[in-house]
């Protein structure tokens, strides 16, 4: 995870896409002042929130394609080897839309996932594996400022600013 978010400049109201069992949750919590989790496994949702209780981590058991979150209302959101989850394209689409539309102009989104391989087909036998290439992030991305791609033989990473103007995917 550090080298997803190095250099980013979140803010400290920040939304975290998919924790599940909340590994980079932990992690993330200890940088920032306030970080609030969205997560659609309701099971996973309600355990993060009760282990993380009384911390400066707000767990919702909710879809982030269609967020119950102001336009606006986070300093920044991250997304950390989630979306493959995501079981379409175009609720990829729509995901990257509610994240452009909740982070505050000159807020920034950080994600990263992994790269198409037979090891991640493998690992994911029964399922959700929709795999997203660097490049679609790049062109959903389009009319933001990009400050940071990266990638390797297993991961990408990608870190987009929120402009005034760019407020919903084109």
């Amino acid at each position: 995870m550090p080298w997803v978010v190095s250099g980013a400049d979140l803010g400290q109201n920040v939304l975290e896409l998919g924790p599940g069992p909340g590994l980079t949750t932990d992690l993330l919590r200890l940088k920032l002042e306030r970080l609030t989790a969205i997560e659609v496994d309701p099971g996973l949702a309600a355990s993060l929130r009760s282990r993380l209780s009384g911390s400066n981590v707000e767990v919702i058991a909710g879809d982030a394609t269609t967020m119950p979150f102001a336009d606006g209302q986070f300093s920044g959101a991250v997304s950390l080897t989630m979306l493959h989850h995501v079981p379409s394209p175009e609720l990829q689409d729509q995901l990257l839309r509610e994240v452009w539309r909740v982070i505050a102009p000159g807020g920034v989104f950080v994600g990263s996932d992994s790269i198409p391989s037979l090891f991640m087909r493998l690992i994911h036998i029964g399922d959700t594996l929709v795999p997203v290439a660097p490049g679609y992030i790049w062109r959903a991305a389009r009319g933001r400022r990009i400050s940071g791609v990266g990638g390797g033989k297993e991961l990408w990473r990608i870190s987009v600013s929120r402009t005034p103007a760019s407020s919903g995917l084109r």
